[in-house]
Parts: C-alpha cells; structure tokens; sequence
C-alpha cells in the first residue's frame, strides 16, 4: 500500500494548530485515533469510525465523544485545507489539567492501494489493548523498520506460539479456498475488515474466525491485507509463498467498493 510525506493540515478543536497545541501529541501522547479516506466528501463506514472514537474516548477518559461533532469537526478542517479528496484522522486527545477531549483532526493528500502484492516478515510481538488504535505503538514502527531493512514490505504480529494476529498497520485474511477466514486473535478490528465481513456476508460468503499459525500458512491458499487505504494481495509471509487468487481479489475489490458512502 502507498505512502507518502505530504504537506499536512492540523487542527485543533476546530481552530487551526498552534505550536501550543502540537506539544499536547507530541508530549502527552495518550489518546487514540481512526484513519479514513475521504472522496468527495464521502467516507466508507464513517459511522463505524464515529463509533470506534466514541467507544475509545469512553474507555480511555470516560467521556463520550460526540459523533456529529466529529462530522463538524471534519468538515471545517476539509474546508480549512481545501480539499475534498483527503486521508484524514480524527484524534482524542485530553490535555493535561484538562476534564474535556480535544478532538485533533489532520488532512493530507489522498492515497489508495496501488495493487502490488505485498510480502510479510513474522515477528513476535502481540499489542497491549489491541483494540484501541492508538499513536506512537513503539514496537509496531520498530518492528515495520526491521522488516523493511530485511526486504519486506510490512511486519506480520504473532503471540507466543506463532499464532497470527494482525499485520503492523493492516489486518490479514486468508482464504481457504471456501471461506475468508480472519485470524481468531486479539486484534483491532478494522474499519475495512469489517466492511469487507458485511459485504461478504450479502454476497452469500459469510468470512470466519479461526486461529492461524505461521506452522499452518500452507493450508492457505491466498491471502490479503487491508487497512483505511482498501485492499492488496500478499504473496508472501516470510518464505512460504501464495498465489495471486484474482477471482478472491476481484470479489475484495467489489464488495469494498460497494460499501455505503457516507457523508461527513
């Protein structure tokens, strides 16, 4: 999947950043986020995304975090940066001697999958509270690096027993030849993931949970990463190798772009 370094617009509670306001996250970084991309004004599963903040921000401070104002909260920061197209991430932030969230919400330039197959390099780390997305996972960028300097292009996660959970930035899914099956492990359950298990659902070809091991990749016969940009094959975990399935990733494809877009 694609990165880049674009120029960045931040803002904060509405108002554009101020140095004052960049220490909070780069200081006092406990807070949590969700990623989307934005076309036209228009997010997949927006509503999903409202609800993983609000959920997150009732379990790390104990204060909801209002949906429509998030929406606003969007909105206004598109406008301030001009786009319509966009990634953009909505934070929850509480300042210190603060009692209220402060909602951050950055935009840069759109990005997508580009399609290219990708390669996974297995590591033994497993994320504390995996279900909350949060910023600055140490060992998530660490582990990412040394996969890039061994020649991959991501890390895959594994807890003790080399049991699957979550790619470093993407979620996994296999395909057994039947069913899209999603490792039964502690993970964050994405925002594509999901769309994609409810899309699959009305198609007639429900996905599953099961436990994956890296001993048993070979029962597999393709697999797949997905995160906020969509999804890409993966053609290789460590050494043991997959076939491009074009029908499997012609299904993905569909039934993500079939998913409801709403409007922020």
């Amino acid at each position: 999947m694609t990165t880049s370094v674009p120029d960045l617009y931040v803002e904060f509670d509405g108002r554009p950043a101020t140095g004052e306001d960049l220490r909070i996250p780069a200081f006092a970084g406990y807070g949590h986020f969700t990623a989307m991309q934005v076309r036209d004004r228009q997010v997949p599963g927006l509503a999903l995304h409202l609800d993983r903040l609000d959920s997150a921000n009732r379990e790390l401070f104990g204060l909801p975090l209002d949906g429509q104002r998030v929406r606003e909260l969007i909105r206004h920061a598109l406008d301030g940066a001009g786009r319509r197209d966009a990634s953009v991430r909505v934070h929850g932030f509480m300042p210190p001697d603060s009692a209220t969230t402060v909602p951050m919400v950055t935009v840069r330039e759109p990005v997508g999958a580009d399609g290219a197959p990708r390669s996974l390099m297995s590591v033994p780390y497993a994320r504390s509270v995996p279900h909350i997305k949060r910023p600055g996972e140490f060992g998530q960028t660490y582990y990412g690096r040394q996969a890039g300097r061994a020649g991959f292009d991501e890390a895959l996660l594994t807890s003790p027993g080399g049991m699957v959970t979550e790619g470093s930035i993407t979620n996994i899914g296999f395909w057994d030849g039947a069913s899209v099956v999603w490792p039964d492990a502690p993970a964050l359950t994405g925002i594509t993931m999901t769309l994609l298990e409810r899309g699959l659902a009305r198609t007639g070809r429900p996905s599953v949970r099961r436990g994956v091991t890296l001993d048993g990749l070979g029962a597999y016969r393709a697999a797949f990463v997905t995160n906020s940009q969509g999804v890409a094959p993966v053609h290789r975990i460590d050494d043991t190798p997959f076939d491009i399935d074009e029908d499997l990733m012609e299904l993905l494809g569909r039934v993500y772009e079939e998913a409801p877009r709403e409007a922020v």
